[in-house]
């Protein structure tokens, strides 16, 4: 099974930033996942929430942000203080370290739309990754995974189940043809079957304690996304 650091070692350092990165990509794990987002200015950056308020000492609605304004806030802590973090550093540090694979989420619904993916494969274009198999798009939105069926073809793609959809979808059906389907702990608590099905590799959202890692593994989880990758190699092994 292989171990995803979820925002980087988020459990640990501030989540989504160079230091929480730089922290994971060190570890003996399969690689690290980020959550993106658009600025004012077309900037794709490493932000969870569509406002700012819990990740850094400011205020505001990162689509109606430009990077710079962005950078004039800390992303960090008082004892780690940090800059926000842009998809094209975040590629760059992953070249850097062999074998270290990427999982970007595209977050939606958004103001900008379809321009989020594409201005994701320009980076991936740009760093010479488009074509890479240590990168991975993973996104809760149906369209996103068919836009990126569409404009990069050779990308893995992962879509991830909303709750909603066990009401919404019950039949467990997925536009874009997916190379991956990804389900929560909790819902893959309750309903099994659904690790393994349609024959498409399945992420796991999101692992923090020993006894769900271990149960997870048994399941036959192809990956695992945890905010605590040093617990998960200790419960795990390496």
């Amino acid at each position: 099974m292989k171990i995803i650091a979820h925002r980087g070692y988020s459990a640990k350092y501030p989540e989504l930033t160079q230091l929480a990165f730089d922290k994971a990509l060190e570890l003996p794990v399969h690689g690290v996942e980020c959550d993106v987002r658009l600025t004012l200015d077309g900037e794709v950056v490493l932000i969870h929430d569509p406002i700012i308020d819990r990740v850094a000492d400011g205020h505001g609605r990162v689509s109606n942000a430009t990077l710079a304004r962005l950078r004039d806030h800390n992303f960090g802590d008082e004892k780690h203080p940090q800059q926000v973090l842009t998809l094209a550093e975040a590629l760059e540090m992953v070249k850097a370290h062999d074998g270290k694979h990427l999982y970007i989420e595209t977050k939606h619904p958004m103001r900008y739309g379809r321009i989020l993916e594409e201005q994701v494969v320009r980076q991936l274009r740009h760093a010479s990754l488009l074509d890479d198999p240590r990168i991975h798009l993973i996104s809760f939105s149906a369209a996103a995974i068919a836009r990126m069926r569409h404009i990069a073809p050779d990308v893995d793609r992962i879509h991830l189940r909303r709750k909603i959809e066990r009401w919404l979808n019950p039949v467990d059906t997925h536009p874009g043809k997916p190379t991956g389907l990804g389900i929560s702990l909790w819902r893959a608590r309750r309903r099994p079957d659904l690790i393994g099905s349609h024959g498409l590799p399945t992420y796991l959202w999101t692992v923090n304690d020993p006894a769900d890692m271990l149960w997870a593994r048994a399941q036959g989880v192809d990956m695992m996304a945890t905010d605590d990758p040093e617990l998960a190699l200790r419960t795990l092994g390496n």
